[in-house]
């Protein structure tokens, strides 16, 4: 199946995998959330490029996500705000791959994104163009996610907010089970045996990379994974469905003093 101009199947599976493409002009930045009219590139956020005059697009968007969950620890925030760009990237790369048997390109430098917008408003692929080659596979999947875009923003990560390399890989792997299971989900209600068939097989490929085959243990589509993004430490927050821990962290005497 060749890829469309407007990407317009993977409408059906959810906000999470709606990729939408230029060159429709973005949405002015009252609509899609306040962010700078001129939608930096992907690119550009990882390598620190100033987007609003002050601030480069990660930041802004590290700091929107501390403010939207009243964090005052930019370490957890920058966790979630990586665990959402993960997930984002991985549905729309998975969500192609399944039903179109085709990659587009998802270079960095193709990719616009309004950090202050969430889901699906946030990202805009500068053209459709197929990725050369044959039909989307593991290895076409593992390129265009994890070397493209995971390694160079969990570089940032690290050194900007000390956030820990395992944690990130963990929210990576956590978020590639979610989005399989989505898909799952979507198949069996759609009566599409292929497109679950499709799923699990690059899922289950994709899991035995080397950055993603220490992140958890998986049984079926289930996934507990072996760190904890600190989704915890939010006010009012809990653990996770797939969280390595079992009960909440006792507060330190020190945090407990305040």
């Amino acid at each position: 199946m060749d890829l469309d101009p407007d990407l317009a199947a993977l409408r059906s599976l959810g906000g999470f995998f709606v990729l939408r493409t230029l060159p429709s002009p973005p949405p002015p930045p009252a609509a899609a959330g306040g962010g700078p009219h001129r939608l930096p590139t992907l690119a550009e956020a990882y390598e620190g490029v100033a987007c609003d005059g002050r601030r480069d697009a990660l930041t802004l968007r590290v700091a929107t996500v501390g403010a939207r969950l009243r964090t005052a620890e930019p370490r957890v925030a920058a966790s979630l705000a990586q665990q959402g760009l993960a997930a984002r990237l991985w549905s729309a790369a998975l969500g192609c791959a399944v039903l179109y048997g085709r990659l587009p390109g998802l270079d960095p430098r193709l990719l616009r994104w309004d950090a202050l917008a969430a889901a699906p408003d946030d990202l805009w692929l500068t053209g459709t163009r197929a990725l050369p080659g044959a039909a989307a596979n593991a290895a076409a999947v593992a390129a265009a996610v994890l070397d493209a875009h995971l390694e160079p923003l969990g570089a940032v990560l690290r050194a900007r907010y000390g956030v820990a390399t395992g944690l990130l890989w963990g929210n990576a792997g956590s978020a590639l089970a979610a989005t399989a299971r989505e898909l799952g989900r979507w198949a069996r209600v759609q009566d599409r045996t292929d497109v679950a068939e499709r799923a699990r097989a690059l899922t289950d490929e994709l899991f035995t990379h080397p950055l993603l085959r220490a992140t958890g243990a998986r049984t079926g589509t289930g996934f507990r994974r072996r760190s904890c993004c600190l989704y915890y430490r939010v006010p009012g927050g809990g653990l996770c469905g797939d969280c390595c821990l079992t009960r909440l962290p006792r507060p330190s005497p020190r945090a407990a003093s305040g």
